[in-house]
């Protein structure tokens, strides 16, 4: 049976956007992330992150560094409770072609692939359009975009909610 499921961008909306975050000493939670994850499972939703990563190919950090940040923060959200059920990332850049990178719909579907999703009942919460835009070219047209992380043009954005923050998702995903 297909899983319903949220997911979730990294950097501006489960934490605090430094840029190209690759030291934990750096990583800040963004307040009620924890309570509105532990929502959705409530719910019945299975939890994947997807984000890019450029930081990567440009150089800034390494995967491994990726990776230790990553399972600090899995860590941290399994201590509180909450299952993040895996994480996709992108480590190329805006010039790289590649299918994975947002607004390409890449993680999504190596998401679906791996863990057969209901993508009509899924949701996507991203602070940017691409977050958007990948997640409708993957069949989620559920969106939330948060104005925790970048600045937002709502007048030009196909997400279907807008809201101030995580927190507030928990408003329009009630079932």
């Amino acid at each position: 049976m297909s899983k319903k499921t949220v997911f979730i961008d990294r950097d501006g909306v489960i934490n605090k956007e430094v840029g190209y975050l690759h030291k934990i000493k750096d990583f800040e939670f963004i307040d009620g992330v924890f309570d509105t994850c532990l929502h959705f499972q409530d719910l019945g939703y299975c939890l994947i992150i997807v984000t890019n990563q450029s930081g990567i190919s440009r150089g800034y950090y390494s995967k491994n560094d990726f990776h230790l940040v990553n399972n600090w923060m899995l860590e941290q959200f399994n201590n509180q409770g909450v299952n993040i059920l895996d994480v996709f990332f992108c480590p190329h850049g805006p010039e790289s072609i590649c299918d994975c990178r947002k607004p390409k719909p890449g993680m999504f579907n190596q998401a679906n692939d791996k863990y057969d999703i209901n993508m009509e009942k899924s949701w996507m919460i991203g602070d940017k359009e691409a977050d958007i835009t990948a997640a409708n070219a993957a069949g989620i047209q559920n969106t939330v975009l948060v104005k925790s992380g970048h600045m937002i043009d709502e007048e030009i954005s196909n997400a279907k909610f807008i809201l101030d923050s995580i927190e507030r998702v928990k408003t329009v995903i009630k079932n």
